[in-house]
C-alpha cells in the first residue's frame, strides 16, 4: 500500500499548497508538446476526414507514451538511486495531478468577486475554468456556470487522477492527465477538430467512465453527509445524466444540480457561436453566489469519500491476490 500512503499525502499536499505558480506543471510541458506537434502535422498531413483523423490520432499516441515513459524512467532512476528519493519524488508528482486545492480556490475568486458587487471581475475568473464565452453573462449564468465546472472538474481534476495514480502510480496518472489534456485542447467538435481531435475525445470518453460515475454517485453521498437534498440528488442524476453532450460529465453535474435544486446546462456561447445543450435538474430556485461555496464544500467531501474508498478497495484486491481469499 505504499501508493496509497503517497497519494494520501500528495492529497493533503494539493490541499495546502494549490498549484504553486513557480514551479513548473506537466500539464503546461504537455500542452506545448500538443500544440507544437498540431502545427507539425497539419503541415505534413493535408486537409480531409481520413488524412486529419490520422494525424490527429499520431498527435494523440504520440502525447501519451511521451507523457508515461518519462515520468516512468524518472522514477525508476530515483527509485534506483534511494528508495526515499523515488518516494519523495512520485509524491510530488501526484501532488502536481491533483487538482482539488486550486479548482476550490478558482471557484472562490469568483464567489469573492460577486460578493464585493465585481460582475466584471467575476466574469473574468470565470474563464479561467470553463471554455465558454463569458462577457456577456449576468449573475446568475456566472453561478451556474462556476457550479457546472466544479461539478464536471471534480471528476477530470480529482477523482480520475486519483483513479489512475492507485492502479499505477504517478506514471498512470500523468498518462491520464495527457489524455484529458489533449482532449481540452483538440477534442472539440468543431470544424477546426471534428476529425483532428476524434481520437483524444474518444479515448478521454473512456478513460472517463468509471470516475464520472464514481462522481456522481459519490455527489448523492456527499450530499446526504452534508445536509442536503441526496434524494433529489439522486433522482436527477438518474433522469439527466444523459443531458450532456459528454457521455460522462451528465453525472456529476446533475448530482450537483439535484443536490444544490439548481438547474444547470442549456444554451451556451462558444466563440461567439451558440451551442443548444440541454438543461439538467429542475428549476427548483434561482441561483444564489451562496452555491458556489456549496459546491465547493460537496466536491471536497467527494473527494476525501472518493481516496478513502479507492484506498480501501486497493487494499481489498491486494488481499484477496496476496492470500487468495
Amino acid at each position: 500500500m505504499k501508493i496509497g500512503f503517497m497519494i494520501i499525502i500528495a492529497f493533503i499536499l494539493d490541499l495546502i499548497f494549490k498549484d504553486p505558480k513557480h514551479i513548473p506543471h506537466p500539464v503546461v510541458m504537455i500542452g506545448k508538446i500538443i500544440k507544437y506537434g498540431e502545427i507539425s502535422l497539419r503541415k505534413i498531413f493535408r486537409k480531409g476526414a481520413v488524412s486529419e483523423t490520422i494525424a490527429g490520432t499520431i498527435l494523440t499516441l504520440f502525447v501519451i507514451i511521451i507523457s508515461f515513459i518519462i515520468p516512468y524512467i524518472i522514477l525508476s532512476i530515483c527509485y534506483s538511486i534511494n528508495m526515499i528519493l523515488g518516494i519523495s519524488v512520485e509524491i510530488f508528482m501526484c501532488f502536481q495531478l491533483l487538482a482539488l486545492g486550486s479548482l476550490k480556490e478558482a471557484a472562490m475568486k469568483i464567489y469573492t468577486e460577486l460578493s464585493t458587487g465585481s460582475l466584471n471581475g467575476a466574469r473574468k475568473n470565470l474563464t479561467h475554468i470553463v471554455g465558454r464565452d463569458t462577457e456577456n453573462l449576468d449573475e446568475k449564468s456566472v453561478i451556474k456556470a462556476s457550479v457546472e465546472s466544479v461539478a464536471e472538474n471534480t471528476s477530470d481534476g480529482v477523482i480520475a487522477p486519483l483513479f489512475y495514480m492507485l492502479i499505477g502510480g504517478a506514471s498512470f496518472g500523468m498518462l491520464y492527465k495527457a489524455v484529458n489534456t489533449l482532449d481540452s485542447m483538440i477534442g472539440y467538435k468543431n470544424k477546426k477538430y471534428q476529425y483532428f481531435g476524434k481520437a483524444a475525445a474518444r479515448l478521454d470518453d473512456i478513460l472517463n467512465i468509471i470516475p464520472a460515475r464514481i462522481t456522481g454517485f459519490l455527489y448523492v453521498a456527499a450530499a446526504l453527509l452534508s445536509g442536503f437534498n441526496y434524494k433529489k440528488s439522486y433522482a436527477i442524476l438518474i433522469r439527466d445524466r444523459w443531458n450532456h453532450s459528454s457521455p460522462n460529465s451528465g453525472y456529476p453535474e446533475a448530482a450537483m444540480a439535484g443536490a444544490l435544486g439548481l438547474q444547470l446546462g442549456g444554451p451556451a456561447s462558444y466563440s461567439g457561436e451558440i451551442v443548444d445543450k440541454k438543461y439538467i435538474g429542475d428549476d427548483d430556485k434561482e441561483p444564489n453566489m451562496e452555491d458556489i461555496p456549496k459546491a465547493c464544500m460537496l466536491m471536497t467531501i467527494v473527494s476525501v469519500l472518493a481516496l478513502i474508498l479507492m484506498i480501501l478497495a486497493k487494499f481489498a484486491v491486494l488481499t484477496i491476490i496476496n492470500y487468495g481469499l
